[in-house]
């Protein structure tokens, strides 16, 4: 018999029929004023069979997303709220998780809106597969034409690379995947969420999921709509720490570095190198203006990619291709060259004595 049909009295049950498993959905929350009603509307609408539960775990939010939270969670008993004063999100996925009463966890961000049947959809693969943690792709959705050109850039090869997540694929074992939908009995064994990985939390996550014999399964079923950064200065932002956390990642797991997270650090290195070259041309030896080859070639394959992959875009959102692409690949390089001050900061203190083991709060 099939794993997704428990029986009833002794006989089969029907899909209507069967006795789904109860589920938390966790979502760590801070500053998403403009996103947090139609991500809880997302996970209220699913219409799942089960019992349900959303906790959202409340960052020290600069805006109005406390008291949204809070009228959202006076409408609708299934919501609970509980503090997250870090405002960090492996912090807030941990204090959700310690407050999540059910054995199946489903973890949102307050700027993404779950598909149609998603958590149902979930369920049955965790069962199906016997997965530590399902998944499906990101799919980043505009609302402007700077983010709508910022979401072709996250599905895009010219963009984010070619992670199944992004670009979709068959199903099948992955390295990591969007979110997750997590049996909480592997979180738990695990440590939950590593709070010192401020990003990549996810993907670190996953890789100890990985190491513990346990698998990561990625369905094209599963889709969450996210919503980008709306404007140049918070994407830089967010890519510039991105890539402060990838090389964390890497530093810890140096069997993860491959030519795709390279890609970017050793691009950004020669177009700052050859624009320092070129700048020095200028008043000295002139065959130093020969590094102005490595900027002006580089910006010249991001306007062609833009012009040749970016068709479908409206004509303002296909304008933003080369600033947009140009951000994501310099800051995310910068950043992974850098590195995080507060990584390192944050493994001396974990290194110091005393200090508690990697991971949060599971319990």
């Amino acid at each position: 018999m099939n794993a997704a049909e428990p029986t009833r009295a002794g006989r089969p049950t029907t899909p209507d029929e069967r006795v789904w498993p109860a589920v938390s959905v966790i979502m760590p929350v801070l500053d998403e004023e403009r996103h947090l009603a139609e991500a809880v509307a997302g996970v209220l609408a699913q219409q799942y069979p089960g019992e349900l539960e959303l906790v959202l775990a409340l960052g020290p939010s600069r805006d109005r997303t406390d008291d949204i939270a809070r009228e959202l969670a006076a409408a609708d008993p299934r919501i609970r709220l509980v503090a997250n004063p870090a405002g960090r999100t492996p912090a807030g996925l941990n204090a959700a998780l310690g407050t999540a009463r059910h054995g199946i966890v489903v973890r949102v961000d307050g700027h993404g809106v779950l598909s149609d049947h998603y958590i149902r959809t979930a369920v049955a693969e965790l069962e199906r597969t016997g997965a530590a943690n399902v998944g499906g792709i990101m799919n980043a959705e505009g609302q402007t034409d700077f983010e709508r050109a910022v979401a072709w850039a996250y599905t895009s090869p010219f963009g984010l690379g070619g992670a199944k997540f992004h670009l979709g694929g068959q199903a099948g074992p992955a390295d990591t995947v969007y979110l997750g939908v997590f049996r909480r009995e592997v979180l738990e064994r695990l440590g939950g969420f590593d709070e010192h990985f401020v990003r990549a939390q996810d993907w670190e996550l996953n890789y100890r999921i990985r190491a513990a014999g346990e698998s990561v399964w990625f369905t094209p079923d599963l889709v969450v709509s996210y919503r980008p950064r709306p404007h140049l200065r918070a994407l830089a932002k967010q890519f510039f720490t991105t890539g402060q956390w990838r090389r964390e990642v890497v530093r810890r797991y140096p069997d993860t570095a491959n030519v795709r997270y390279l890609a970017a650090p050793v691009v950004t290195v020669a177009v700052a190198a050859g624009t320092v070259a070129g700048l020095a041309g200028l008043v000295g030896p002139s065959w130093l203006l020969a590094g102005w080859l490595a900027p002006a070639g580089y910006a010249l394959g991001v306007v062609g990619a833009a012009a040749l992959a970016g068709r479908g875009l409206p004509p303002k959102a296909r304008a933003w291709l080369p600033p947009v692409l140009a951000t994501m690949h310099l800051t995310w390089g910068a950043g992974f060259i850098a590195g995080s001050r507060g990584a390192a900061r944050s493994r001396r203190a974990a290194e110091a004595p005393g200090a508690a083991p990697a991971g949060g709060p599971a319990t």
